[in-house]
């Protein structure tokens, strides 16, 4: 629900105010601006946090939410993380920032055999979408099989999805429970060594309760094909899905009680049913780098109709995850002229959509021409879905690091969308 027309919900900016003036004075917007000191912050104690209990552990962060090398170098040398990839191009992205061997998880689906070829070239760690893929990936690889090999596992009606992912009986990714026994025995033959288990059935999500659900499943399910198989898993991977908190009232997950869950899980039906120790793993992306960037745009129009409009120069090709999910992204008006004065608006970009909306009937402050407008949350999978419909350009991004305001990556041009083109 939005706001009633009498109150204005404050939201906390990871920014400083006079940082995001003095980077929308040198630079025109729209933009993507980034926290990469935050960022650091927030990723060194997602680690720290789970090493205390897993002293192995790696947080192999999804490239799809944020895939600029800039803030994929940040996190590899201060952090420590890994990378998950789950197209060529990602894979492509991470070798060039410096990733390699088992630093790269990757997570795909209906893959190519050049994607496979290129993942164990690098040395990633492959994780299988479906069990028909064991036999396509052997062939794309020459006959061979990579030493060790992950499968994501789709427990159906097992386990709630979430609004995002939805019902996993409905998700098109994963193996059934069914279809594991004989995927790993298969794999076995075939001469893999090293094995891994691996599920997602959830994003944006804030509960802890459904991600120690989550461990539980998945510890007992590799107690159970440990026997089955006769094999020993060196890993498991608790996929990623931890949310952040969009709305006002929305708290963020504490890293400290969800480790304390998932090891209390795994102590139970690991160690003390006398299993062997495995890495437990993740593949966080959103919550590593999404509260701590957002969308610097300006009011540019405004329309009285049968509603009130602010026409901003941003666009849902800046951000499409309102207009896509009816997502809720809060919205700050900087130094407004008249803090009291509200009304209700809804804030829209330029698309020949009526779904380019950024926000609907929310109650802001009175908002002028040129004022300057912060769209919170953008750092995950903000920029990365941007597109080029009606022939809009990408923005740029921006970092903030050590003080300093650093391009790193330029708005794209007009030659640059017409490159492709034959006239």
């Amino acid at each position: 629900m939005e706001p009633k027309i009498d109150e204005v919900l404050n939201k906390e900016l990871n920014f400083n105010i006079e940082d995001i003036k003095k980077a929308s004075n040198l630079y025109p917007t729209p933009f993507h601006f980034y926290n990469g000191d935050k960022i650091v912050e927030n990723g060194k104690s997602l680690m720290t946090n789970f090493q205390q209990y897993f002293p192995n552990y790696k947080n192999y962060f999804a490239v799809k939410a944020t895939p600029n090398p800039s803030i994929l170098k940040i996190l590899k040398e201060q952090t420590g993380m890994g990378v998950d990839c789950s197209s060529l191009a990602e894979l492509l992205l991470s070798e060039k920032v410096g990733f390699k061997g088992e630093e790269i998880m990757f997570t795909s689906n209906n893959t190519k055999e050049n994607e496979y070829k290129k993942a164990y070239e690098l040395g990633a760690i492959i994780n299988l979408d479906d069990i028909t893929q064991i036999e396509y990936l052997y062939s794309s690889l020459g006959n061979v099989m990579p030493e060790l090999l992950s499968f994501r596992y789709n427990p159906g009606p097992l386990k709630s999805g979430n609004d995002i992912i939805g019902n996993p009986k409905d998700a098109k990714f994963g193996l059934t429970g069914d279809d594991l026994q004989n995927a790993y025995n298969k794999a076995k033959e075939l001469g893999v060594k090293r094995f891994g288990l691996h599920c997602m059935v959830a994003s944006n999500e804030l509960d802890i309760d459904y991600f120690e659900e989550t461990a539980r499943l998945l510890f007992s399910t590799v107690a159970t094909l440990s026997k089955q198989c006769g094999i020993q898993f060196e890993m498991v991977n608790l996929g990623g899905g931890i949310g952040i908190p969009y709305r006002p009232h929305q708290v963020a997950v504490n890293y400290q009680k969800l480790t304390e869950r998932i090891y209390k899980a795994y102590k139970e039906l690991i160690l003390d049913a006398g299993l062997p120790q495995m890495n437990v793993v993740t593949e966080c992306g959103r919550v590593i780098t999404g509260p701590y960037g957002a969308l610097i745009t300006r009011a540019i129009h405004s329309k009285s109709t049968y509603k009130e409009y602010i026409g901003v120069d941003a666009c849902m090709a800046d951000l499409m995850r309102p207009g896509m999910y009816n997502a809720y992204h809060h919205v700050t008006v900087i130094d407004p002229k008249d803090p009291s004065k509200l009304k209700q608006y809804d804030l829209v970009g330029s698309l020949c959509e009526n779904n380019d909306k950024f926000c609907v009937d929310r109650t802001l402050p009175e908002i002028n021409r040129n004022d300057l407008i912060v769209i919170h949350d953008s750092g995950a999978h903000g920029h990365s879905m941007g597109f080029n419909y009606n022939g809009k350009l990408r923005s740029a991004e921006y970092l903030l690091l050590n003080n300093e305001i650093k391009l790193i990556r330029r708005a794209e041009t007009y030659e640059d969308l017409f490159a492709t083109l034959n006239f």
